[in-house]
C-alpha cells in the first residue's frame, strides 16, 4: 500500500515527545519574548528622546537608524559566526550569545534608571545586541534539526515559527504596557527572560557538535557562499525574503503612526506591534496542523503578494483596527512565505553546512528587518511616514512579479519533503 500523507509527516504529538526539542522550543519563545520587548522598548525610547528637540520626520530617520546600528555587525559578521556554528559546539555558541544579550539589556536598564540614556547610548547597544545576534542566529537554526528525526523537520519547523510569533505578540503588547510605566520596567523584564531562555537551552542533553569538515576557515566560508549559489531554490527564497521586506517594512514606522498619525500613544504602539504577530500566529497554528504538501513554490510568491497589499492598506489607514487587521495580513503572509523559505532550505541543506547557510540566510534576514528600518527610516525622512510605507508595499509587490520571473525553479518547488 502506497504511503499516504499522513504516514510521511506524523503528528504534532511524535514532536513532543522529543524532551530536547521542546527545552529548545521554550528557549526560543522566551528569547523571543525578550527580543520584541527590547525592541519596542528601544523605539520607544529613541523616538520620544528624538522628539524633544527634532521633528517627527528627523525622529523618524533615527529610529530607523537603530536598525541600520543593528545590522551592521550581522553584515559583517556572517561568514564568521556561520563558520563557527559549523566547527563548534552549538550549544555553547547559544550560551555565550546569550551572555552577551543580557549585557545589553543590562546597560540599558541601568542607563535609563540612572536618566542618562541617549540617542547615542541606544546606537551603540543596538550594535552590541546585533553583533550577538549575528552568532546566535546560525547556531540557533542549524541546532533544531540536530533535535528531531528528519521525518518531523517540516512540522518542527513550523512550531519553530510558532513560538517565534506568539512570542511576538505577546512580546509588543507586554513591552508597550512596560514602557507606559518606564522603559527601565520593560529591560529589567527583558534581562529575567533571556536568562530564562539560557536556562532551558542547558537543559538539552543531546549531542550539538558538527561534524567539523577539513579546511581552513576562509576555505569553509567560501564553501558556504558557492552553496548558497548553486542552490537556486535556496538562493531565490532568501533574496526574495531579503528585497519583499526590505522595501515593505512598515513596522519600523509604528512609533510614528502611533503616536503622530494614528494618536493612539505607547498603548495603542503595543497594539499595532503585536498586530503582524497575530496574523502570523494563526498561520503558523494552521501550518503546524496542516504542513503544505504541494505547490510550495506558488503560496509563497502568493505570500509575498499579500505581504506587499497589505503594507499598502496599512500605509493608507487612519484608523486603529483597520491598521490592526492590515498588519495581521501582512504577518500572516510573512509567516507563509517564511515558513516555505525554512523548509526549503533546511530539507536541501546538509547538517555539516547548515550553519554557514544559515548564517547566509541570516544576514539576508537581517538586511530585510534591519536594513528595512532604516530604509524607512531614510524614505520617511524625504516622503513622510505614509508615502514611505506606501511605496514599501508597491515596492514588495514588484519584487514578487520580478522573482516569480527570474526563479522558475522555485516558482515550481511542489512538495515540502
Amino acid at each position: 500500500m502506497a504511503a499516504t500523507d499522513q504516514d510521511i509527516i506524523p503528528s504534532a504529538r511524535a514532536l513532543l515527545r522529543e524532551r530536547d526539542y521542546v527545552a529548545f522550543w521554550c528557549s526560543r519563545w522566551t528569547g523571543g519574548f525578550a527580543a520584541q520587548i527590547q525592541s519596542v522598548a528601544m523605539g520607544w525610547q529613541m523616538y520620544a528622546i528624538a522628539r524633544q528637540t527634532r521633528s517627527v520626520e528627523e525622529s523618524a530617520f533615527l529610529v530607523g537608524m537603530i536598525g541600520l546600528a543593528a545590522f551592521a555587525p550581522v553584515f559583517l559578521l556572517t561568514l564568521p559566526a556561520g563558520e563557527t556554528a559549523d566547527r563548534h559546539d552549538r550549544k555553547t555558541v547559544l550560551m555565550f550569545c546569550f551572555a552577551g544579550e543580557i549585557l545589553t539589556v543590562l546597560t540599558l536598564a541601568i542607563a535609563t534608571w540612572r536618566g542618562v540614556a541617549s540617542i547615542t547610548l541606544l546606537l551603540v547597544v543596538a550594535a552590541a545586541f546585533g553583533a550577538a545576534r549575528a552568532f546566535f542566529a546560525p547556531a540557533n537554526t542549524a541546532m533544531g534539526p540536530m533535535l528531531v528525526p528528519r521525518i518531523l523537520l517540516p512540522r518542527a519547523i513550523a512550531w519553530n515559527s510558532l513560538a517565534w510569533q506568539t512570542a511576538s505578540i505577546a512580546g509588543p503588547a507586554a513591552g508597550g504596557l512596560l514602557v507606559a510605566l518606564s522603559p527601565t520596567h520593560a529591560y529589567v523584564a527583558t534581562f529575567f527572560l533571556y536568562l530564562l531562555s539560557a536556562l532551558f537551552v542547558a537543559l538539552i542533553r543531546k549531542p550539538t557538535q558538527p561534524q567539523v569538515q577539513p579546511g581552513s576557515r576562509w576555505a569553509l566560508m567560501k564553501e558556504g557562499l558557492a552553496y548558497v549559489w548553486r542552490q537556486k531554490i535556496v538562493f531565490g527564497a532568501i533574496s526574495l525574503d531579503l528585497f519583499a521586506v526590505l522595501l515593505g517594512g512598515a513596522t519600523a514606522l509604528l512609533p510614528v503612526f502611533a503616536r503622530d498619525i494614528l494618536q493612539v500613544g505607547a498603548q495603542g504602539f503595543g497594539i499595532l506591534r503585536a498586530g503582524p504577530a497575530i496574523g502570523a500566529t494563526v498561520v503558523a497554528l494552521w501550518l503546524a496542523a496542516h504542513p503544505i504538501r504541494h505547490k510550495a513554490g506558488v503560496v509563497m510568491f502568493a505570500g509575498v503578494a499579500l505581504f506587499g497589499l497589505a503594507t499598502c492598506v496599512f500605509a493608507l489607514s487612519r484608523s486603529l483596527w483597520l491598521s490592526v487587521v492590515a498588519l495581521a495580513l501582512l504577518g500572516g503572509a510573512d509567516m507563509l512565505s517564511v515558513y516555505i523559505r525554512q523548509t526549503l532550505t533546511q530539507l536541501i541543506t546538509p547538517d555539516p553546512m547548515r550553519g554557514r547557510v544559515a548564517a547566509v540566510s541570516s544576514v539576508f534576514v537581517g538586511a530585510s528587518n534591519e536594513l528595512g528600518e532604516f530604509e524607512s527610516g531614510v524614505m520617511a525622512r524625504f516622503l513622510g511616514p505614509v508615502a514611505a510605507a506606501l511605496f514599501g508595499g508597491v515596492g514588495a509587490l514588484i519584487v514578487t512579479g520580478v522573482w516569480a520571473r527570474l526563479f522558475p525553479a522555485l516558482r515550481k518547488a511542489d512538495r515540502l519533503e
